[in-house]
């Protein structure tokens, strides 16, 4: 389908995005339009006027929320009004180069892609080319009770389920009546998507056109999640069930907990401080030893429609610099991208972030296919109704399957067509 079609094919109206693209500066400066999301948004424009004084290009950055940022590249898209360069998820990047949006890494560019984390880079890799620059990195590990697994006689975190496992029906009793070892929320799926990326087995199977849950090693996952939950380890809770997490997490109603960077500002910030020397991060363990996770953050993107790809991959090449992530890491908390950049003594001298590194070197990219995050949903809701005495775990692995092929089945057409997807 040719890029025309496939905007055709999206329905979508461009709207008031068309206004944003291609501003004519007035001071004479080439200008070049950047989309950034979230808290990004508003840091990214304080380490700019240096990159703007080395290269005389003015950078327009346009703050998108994360909750709308995916549907608004879409419509952009469809409206031939996207921006130079932008911010996106790392789970798009295969879905934007399905639709012929982005533009691949040139030559002149690849030295961008070393000092990298190889599950990062993987995810970013569509058919053998790199279509977008890794960012800033993030994964899910163990945020910890340290005084807790202490009283429970645990001083450091296990590396095994079966030791983990034991060291949580410790935690229970050590943390009292009424308090559990772990939090599971049931509406999310990154904690059982992490359990199940320890199994040698790939999660997609056929070219990622069937589900592969039915898998022995997916069916370990899901039998392991399972019993957090049976043997009352883990409340039968969403995460809108719990007020906050900071909050339970002080008064001990869990003291194991899946997240990720971006939560080590609010326990710094928002514990009691008598809970404050209390609490650390470790690595996911897997069935054997350390264990593996999802690769996340975000990467940068220069679409094919960019009026300006010179420039752009000059900002590419700028924030992707070492000593610029590591200022970026200072005003954001973002985990570099760029290997070295760990190195720099802002981001070394953090204790918290120092496992995320090593479990970083443990992730395994996701599938690629432009679904994923439909499977993951549908992962999700079979998993809860699995804990919920629905399913065993044989049969919700066969029941992610037969909902998963039935998301994949127009990927299966297209590969039966001998078509690229």
């Amino acid at each position: 389908m040719t890029g025309p079609d496939r905007r055709t094919a999206l329905g979508l109206i461009a709207g008031g995005a068309a206004a944003l693209a291609g501003c004519a500066p007035r001071d004479g400066r080439p200008t070049m339009q950047f989309w950034a999301m979230g808290n990004e948004g508003g840091a990214v424009p304080k380490i700019l006027p240096e990159f703007e004084a080395q290269t005389g290009v003015r950078v327009v950055v346009q703050p998108q929320p994360w909750t709308s940022a995916h549907q608004k590249l879409l419509t952009a898209y469809a409206g031939n009004s996207l921006p130079d360069v932008s911010q996106i998820g790392a789970t798009w990047i295969s879905e934007l180069t399905a639709i012929g949006a982005l533009s691949p890494t040139p030559p002149e560019a690849a030295d961008l892609l070393t000092d990298q984390f190889p599950a990062v880079l993987d995810t970013a890799n569509i058919g053998g080319v790199s279509m977008a620059t890794p960012w800033y990195v993030d994964t899910r590990l163990i945020f910890c009770r340290t005084d807790i697994m202490a009283r429970a006689g645990y001083d450091a975190m296990p590396t095994n389920w079966a030791d983990w496992k034991r060291s949580m029906h410790a935690v229970k009793r050590a943390a009292g009546p009424g308090n559990y070892a772990i939090l599971l929320p049931v509406n999310e799926f990154e904690q059982l998507l992490t359990f199940g990326l320890q199994g040698d087995e790939p999660l997609l199977r056929d070219n990622d056109s069937r589900g592969n849950f039915a898998s022995p090693s997916f069916i370990a996952a899901l039998a392991f999640y399972k019993s957090l939950f049976d043997e009352g380890l883990a409340p039968l809770a969403s995460s809108t069930q719990i007020s906050n997490v900071w909050t339970e997490f002080g008064r001990g109603y869990f003291s194991y907990y899946f997240s990720g960077p971006w939560t080590i500002g609010d326990m710094k910030t928002r514990l009691d401080p008598a809970i404050q020397p209390h609490w650390t991060t470790a690595g996911v363990p897997g069935p054997n030893g350390p264990g593996a996770s999802a690769p996340g953050g975000s990467a940068l993107a220069v679409f094919k429609s960019s009026r300006n790809p010179e420039a752009a991959w000059k900002l590419i090449r700028y924030l992707s610099d070492p000593a610029v992530q590591a200022r970026f890491n200072v005003l954001t908390g973002d985990l570099p991208s760029r290997t070295s950049a760990w190195n720099a003594p802002a981001v070394a001298s953090d204790p918290y972030i120092a496992a995320f590194k090593g479990q970083l070197s443990r992730a395994k990219a996701l599938p690629k296919a432009p679904e994923w995050e439909r499977v993951s949903a549908e992962m999700q809701v079979v998993a809860e109704r699995m804990v919920r005495g629905e399913y065993t775990p044989e049969a919700a692995g066969r029941e992610i399957d037969r909902r998963v092929d039935r998301i994949l089945e127009k990927r299966r057409w297209m590969l039966d067509q001998g078509r690229g997807v």
